[in-house]
């Protein structure tokens, strides 16, 4: 790599971090008197997007993050009443993750809420100009997933 594309990489990397932070921050203003926060709004989408019902270790490799850290919010949304957990019959252990009528509410609340709010954080940037960040970002998460499969077999 070129000490451009590395120096441009780096500083792509930190706007990353920082970008993350201001999205958490501000997905956590949004739909904070849903009872929700970004971390629960990622779990209800995961489970809303998925077209069968998800175990935990699943819904955390789909989002990127740890197991316990999915399983503490599944915990606190099974209590909400947001989500309910239901056998599963390929493994015993690992229950499935099943939105409740009130978690499907909550996310399309959230979803209504989220449609203006992108509108406006976008407006004036061109769609090629979001495709092509789109794009990078993409196949930047792609070679990661590849190296840490490739890891995962040695």
């Amino acid at each position: 790599m070129s000490t451009n594309a590395g120096q441009l990489f780096d500083r792509l990397v930190v706007e990353t971090f920082r970008l993350n932070g201001r999205l958490v921050a501000a997905g956590d203003e949004l739909v904070a008197d849903l009872g929700l926060s970004s971390a629960r709004w990622q779990v209800l989408g995961a489970l809303e997007l998925s077209p069968v019902a998800l175990p935990v270790a699943h819904i955390a490799r789909n989002m990127g993050l740890s197991r316990q850290a999915v399983q503490r919010l599944v915990n606190e949304m099974q209590s909400d009443g947001l989500v309910r957990l239901a056998q599963n019959p390929h493994h015993r252990r690992a229950r499935l993750v099943m939105l409740t009528p009130a978690g499907k509410a909550a996310f399309g609340q959230a979803m209504l809420r989220q449609g203006p709010w992108a509108k406006a954080l976008v407006k004036g940037i061109s769609a090629a100009g979001l495709g092509a960040a789109l794009e990078v970002l993409t196949e930047l998460r792609k070679r990661l997933e590849t190296e840490i499969d490739r890891e995962g077999e040695t």
